[in-house]
């Protein structure tokens, strides 16, 4: 049975938090979400570990986070910068923000040959979604894969989050996730900005995406081609961003991918803003408390 593989979205900075939020401890020990989320992993079964960093990053990045599962699970390191395009396509001169999700999960296809998760770095997703997300990459399957959350367990006290809000069939698969910028709670419910840049108002049940995927390496084929096609597109555009969602969306909706959704009764928690810190540390005080998870990984 193929070991599934990790692959950790690492390469971005933490621009409303203010510093290298990935790495940031909230640990009695000096554990950072991506020891959380690597311990799971590993426990869950998955065999490697692939981190997307930016170049700027890989030193400090390899000394505080890499060096500690080196010997404990295979690691590897790709790389996502702005001018890694394909054959035709240059960097806007006034562009300064990484192209993406879907452009990282791109820059790992030379490294990813079996079915793989991908997870934000920055997020808490808990020990039984990575449980039930190897267990789908295991079972052979070549639908992708989704675990979700329901969006008021999703949402920051300090301000507004980008959450891609989902839609799934009555026999559980995806049928189009729409991601949605400046949600933030309104009383029990939210209210968030839609794609065409209208208020929306929401019940705040809503079943969301927190970038816990699962792939088959077949995806990367798929991503090359709508990557170009964003390019050519939006490629133009300072802030134009190629969000994993969208591309899921479109195969989905051209028949070329099937995404299973997969629930999780775990609280999800991460860092957006420095006020989010305290809070996601206290959770993990209580998991350990509780037993979930032992005092030093």
């Amino acid at each position: 049975m193929t070991e599934p593989t990790l692959l950790v979205l690492a390469a971005g900075m933490g621009s409303r938090y203010g510093g290298l939020k990935q790495i940031q401890p909230v640990g009695a020990n000096g554990e950072t979400i991506i020891d959380y989320s690597i311990f799971d992993a590993m426990r869950a079964g998955f065999g490697k570990v692939v981190f997307v960093i930016r170049r700027d990053l890989e030193e400090p990045f390899k000394k505080i986070i890499g060096t500690r599962f080196g010997n404990k699970i295979a690691v590897d390191y790709v790389f996502q910068e702005l001018d890694l395009l394909p054959p035709g396509f240059s960097v806007p001169p006034s562009r300064t923000k990484p192209w993406g999700t879907g452009h990282a999960i791109l820059m790992a296809a030379n490294a990813i040959r079996e079915p793989f998760a991908a997870i934000n770095a920055d997020d808490f997703y808990g020990a039984h979604s990575f449980r039930v997300l190897a267990e789908h990459l295991r079972s052979g399957s070549p639908d992708f894969a989704m675990v979700s959350f329901v969006l008021r367990n999703t949402l920051s006290e300090f301000g507004s989050v980008a959450r891609g809000v989902c839609k799934a069939s009555a026999d559980g698969y995806l049928e189009t996730v729409t991601e949605m910028t400046k949600i933030e709670r309104d009383g029990t419910a939210a209210k968030a900005m839609a794609p065409d840049g209208k208020a929306l108002r929401l019940g705040g049940d809503e079943t969301v995406s927190m970038n816990l995927w699962g792939f088959t390496p077949a995806l990367f084929n798929d991503l090359r081609e709508l990557f170009v096609q964003f390019l050519a597109q939006q490629g133009a555009e300072e802030k134009s961003e190629f969000y994993i969602p969208a591309a899921v969306n479109e195969l989905i909706r051209a028949g070329r991918a099937r995404v299973k959704v997969l629930r999780s009764p775990d609280s999800w928690f991460g860092v957006t803003y420095r006020e989010d810190h305290p809070l996601v540390v206290e959770s993990i005080r209580k998991l350990v408390a509780r037993g979930d998870y032992p005092e030093k990984l």
